[in-house]
């Protein structure tokens, strides 16, 4: 029987896959994650042609330093992120969107980003980075030029309350698998400093999803979240498992579940799982590979590999 661990094969691929985002994207991440990204540079110092956050940027610079955490890639000038994007009516503005203005009398000069309730931030000459009032009467109200939706943030607050419905005590999550994982391949967590953008250095998952980030054992989704707070199906945990631990087939086992036929997705990874003695599938005759993982299957699972 062979179980050895695999180091460096995205664990994770089957759920979370890397891809660049440009403009158009269909979803960056929520409004509220885009707003804590956003407001953290207030009072970041202004410079004409700076790109650092930390010595000097300017108002272009600074969109494109916020959109990138979201992996969106934004064109370095105020008046090319204009070409960016779909124009969007200044009454259908929503957080997220840029907005433009013209401040020098020569068309598109400045750039913000639009927060909801007429407000938006931007790098300005006289505050650095702030928050202004987009129909300010004495200033940017008869500036605004227009408006460009390069993604759409949403507030998933329907995903929130599914997912609050979920007893996390019973069943594993992400980022919980993810923990477990680290501890069970005895990784180095101590570097909190994660990729993920929906991973903050203080969460308790920080250590764990960074260590094996580093590893390249699994990346985030195609918006560089790691989802730590969503669910993991039996039948992702398996394709997990058989990665991780460069589990083999084991031809003289048959193995077989009502609820996977051979064209599922993640039938070979459970009918190896099955095979190597790991798990052997439900008192019905079914798999469940759908449904999610419980805390008892990740570790009986991870107790069984490691025992052999």
């Amino acid at each position: 029987m062979s179980v050895k661990k695999r180091w460096l094969l995205p664990i994770f691929a089957s759920f979370m896959i890397v891809s660049g985002i440009g403009a158009n994207a269909a979803e960056a991440a929520t409004v509220e994650e885009l707003k804590e990204t956003a407001t953290q540079y207030l009072g970041a110092p202004y410079k004409y042609g700076g790109t650092n956050i930390s010595t000097g940027i300017d108002c272009s610079g600074y969109t494109r330093y916020v959109f990138s955490k979201f992996g969106i890639d934004l064109k370095r000038s105020s008046r090319d992120q204009y070409t960016q994007g779909t124009s969007v009516a200044k009454s259908d503005l929503q957080p997220g969107d840029l907005v433009f203005f013209n401040t020098s009398g020569k068309g598109i000069s400045h750039v913000g980003i639009y927060l909801g309730d007429g407000k938006f931030i931007s790098a300005t000459t006289s505050d650095g980075v702030d928050i202004d009032d987009i129909d300010d009467p004495h200033y940017w109200g008869s500036r605004y030029v227009g408006a460009k939706r390069v993604a759409t943030f949403t507030d998933e607050q329907a995903e929130e309350v599914k997912e609050a419905a979920i007893d996390f005590s019973v069943y594993a999550s992400r980022g919980e698998t993810a923990l477990r994982i680290a501890e069970a391949l005895k990784l180095d967590t101590s570097d909190t400093a994660s990729p993920f953008v929906d991973v903050k250095p203080d969460s308790k998952y920080a250590g764990a999803t960074t260590a094996l980030q580093k590893l390249n054992i699994f990346t985030g989704d195609e918006n560089g979240k790691f989802n730590p707070g969503s669910p993991i199906t039996r039948g992702q945990l398996a394709k997990v498992l058989v990665e991780a631990y460069n589990l083999e087939l084991q031809d003289d086992v048959e193995v077989s579940f009502s609820d996977l036929p051979t064209d599922h997705w993640a039938y070979e990874y459970v009918v190896i799982l099955a095979s190597n003695g790991i798990t052997s599938g439900q008192e019905d005759g079914t798999f469940g590979v759908d449904e999610y993982a419980t805390l008892e299957h990740l570790d009986a699972f991870l107790n069984r590999i490691n025992a052999q």
